[in-house]
């Protein structure tokens, strides 16, 4: 495959500014930018797959520069529905050396900020140098804009549009720069700053966007969506990431395979066919989480996310150590326990189970273990001298419902 064909075949391109792009992709040699804005002390997966994009591209003989926006970041890309909240400058620059420090270690790549070159423009010099190219009709047809004029917007967020096609610009002039890509909802600034540089200099500059990743109900992967997977592991443990990609629907793994891993079409569509046959085997969603997990963290961290899942199945928790056990507890419904307390009365005051007499009836069935060892004692108590670390109890109710009691 071309290069264009193979971002086609896994699901990286949705629009395109011109169709000579796809040559000029195949040929190589473009300077390219994707940028982010700095909402955030860490990326997140929904950026994971952006990122990946600049490194394909890169590997094809293109040059990437990453764009963390530390001035559009105190203005705010609009949102569909309403403003954004403001950022102190404090914030955002304390976000930005930790996007900057993340993209650098992860990617290797060039990092700029876009705070550089609008502190030396002041607001009449913005309006004549800039604004001039835009007409109110103009952005009013834009999408995200179209879709805020009844709810309102503010013309600090209206005017971002100009702030990103500045940057195109600017990378343009300075360095360049021939080609712009984006998530989807970012068609109408990236194509805004075409328009620029073609009214500006007279030069064709290029851009296309990727689909945004969703899970099969289109929920995309964001902050937004109060569903981030972080890529700092301090704020999504490996383990936690393991687990995401372990579960994720059979009818969305392949896509994400395409779209996450650099494996080769032959190796996925191999992951497809067993995926097909025995979805039970787990097989592309183990693949997947390998993939991404050793790319983000080293495969060390990918062997510790597997041995916590393998103890937590197989009960096996004593096996954990404190470490891993803070990480396997993250997702756990946690319940603090003041004193020692018997275990038909915790598992009523922790909600583990509605009664006292359901209480019972799990423990007598052999449902309920206690740092993986079965109990069926209803006089058992819960002991802080037998946690795990002197901290932790882990209950287990049933086969896969986990509870982590936390002794004060």
């Amino acid at each position: 495959m071309t290069l264009f064909e193979e971002l086609k075949w896994r699901g990286l391109i949705k629009d395109i500014t011109s169709p000579e792009l796809e040559e000029k992709l195949n040929q190589g040699g473009m300077t390219f930018y994707i940028g982010t804005d700095p909402t955030a002390d860490s990326m997140h997966l929904g950026h994971l797959s952006s990122f990946l994009l600049p490194k394909r591209l890169k590997d094809a003989g293109h040059n990437p520069i990453l764009l963390v926006g530390g001035g559009t970041g105190l203005i705010g890309d609009p949102k569909a529905t309403s403003e954004r909240d403001m950022k102190t400058k404090e914030e955002i620059m304390k976000n930005y050396e930790g996007l900057k420090k993340q993209a650098e270690e992860l990617f290797g790549f060039e990092v700029v900020n876009n705070l550089d070159w609008y502190n030396d423009i002041n607001m009449i010099d913005f309006l004549r140098d800039y604004g001039k190219y835009f007409t109110i009709n103009y952005m009013l047809d834009k999408d995200i804009i179209r879709r805020r004029l009844e709810s309102g917007i503010s013309y600090t967020e209206f005017s971002y549009m100009i702030l990103q096609a500045l940057d195109f610009l600017h990378l343009h002039k300075t360095r360049g720069c021939s080609l712009q890509v984006a998530g989807s909802d970012q068609w109408g600034n990236i194509t805004a700053g075409v328009d620029l540089i073609k009214k500006a200099t007279g030069d064709t500059v290029y851009a296309f966007t990727m689909p945004l990743v969703t899970d099969s109900h289109g929920v995309k992967f964001g902050k937004s969506e109060g569903n981030a997977l972080w890529l700092d592991k301090n704020k999504t443990s490996s383990y936690e990431l393991y687990q995401f990609f372990l579960n994720v629907e059979d009818s969305m793994v392949i896509d994400y395979l395409k779209i996450y891993t650099f494996l080769s079409k032959e190796e996925i569509e191999k992951y497809a066919e067993v995926n097909a046959n025995e979805p039970h085997l787990r097989l592309a969603h183990k693949k997947l989480a390998e993939e991404v997990i050793t790319f983000l963290h080293g495969h060390e961290e990918y062997e510790k996310a597997v041995h916590i899942s393998d103890a937590l199945f197989k009960g096996n928790i004593k096996e954990l150590s404190e470490e891993e056990l803070i990480d396997a507890s993250k997702n756990m419904d946690s319940y603090e326990l003041l004193e020692d307390k018997d275990l038909v009365s915790l598992l009523v005051e922790a909600k583990i189970v509605s009664s006292k007499r359901e209480a019972r009836e799990f423990i007598s069935n052999n449902s309920i273990s206690i740092n993986g060892d079965k109990v069926n004692d209803l006089e058992f108590v819960v002991s802080k001298s037998e946690a795990l670390y002197n901290k932790f109890t882990i209950i287990r109710k049933g086969k896969k419902k986990y509870y982590v009691i936390k002794h004060s």
